[in-house]
């Protein structure tokens, strides 16, 4: 009957992490639209970014290339709580944080060190079929030099423009 009861609360456990989850848009595999994006030259691509449960909180993995057209693999576990967490992989940030705005969307802001290296936000369409990156200051290299500044539009000064709008696409089928 002991077993029973342990089993019992285990696939509880389980089933409840799966439903939590399962209303997150963000949860899934990406794709970066190339076609549709806005990066300024030295600013890093960001190709694929996955997000997944783990735990009681999420694992978001980002795979493109820095600015240098170099190879970039970085990880990030936590919540969206608005608390930094350590990044491994990416030697211009030390710490990510992010935190829910509404259902669609999530604001993040990464550091190095105290200092805000990037911000910007997530966001998720109403099908849940696109993501949208979207940040209003330039990507800061990691290296000493200036930063890039990328804009949308012809108004590059306006600090209300994106300096970056990455648009993803969830892979055919819907997100994974």
């Amino acid at each position: 009957m002991k077993t029973r009861a342990i089993l019992f609360t285990l696939l509880l456990c389980f089933v409840g992490a799966a439903v939590c989850f399962a209303d997150d848009p963000q949860v899934g595999t990406w794709k970066l639209n190339e076609a549709k994006s806005k990066i300024g030259a030295g600013s890093p691509k960001l190709t694929t970014v996955v997000y997944e449960a783990a735990g009681d909180g999420v694992k978001v993995t980002v795979d493109g290339t820095d600015g240098d057209g170099k190879p970039l693999h970085s990880e990030w576990t936590g919540k969206y709580d608005g608390k930094d967490y350590p990044v491994t992989g990416d030697p211009s940030t030390d710490t990510r944080s992010y935190k829910k705005v509404d259902d669609h969307t999530l604001a993040f802001t990464n550091k190095k060190g105290d200092k805000v290296i990037i911000s910007g936000r997530g966001v998720v369409s109403a099908d849940g079929k696109t993501r949208t990156v979207t940040s209003p200051e330039p990507i800061r290299r990691a290296r000493s030099s200036p930063p890039q500044r990328c804009t949308t539009s012809s108004r590059g000064s306006d600090p209300m423009t994106p300096a970056t709008t990455m648009p993803f696409h969830s892979f055919p089928g819907g997100r994974v």
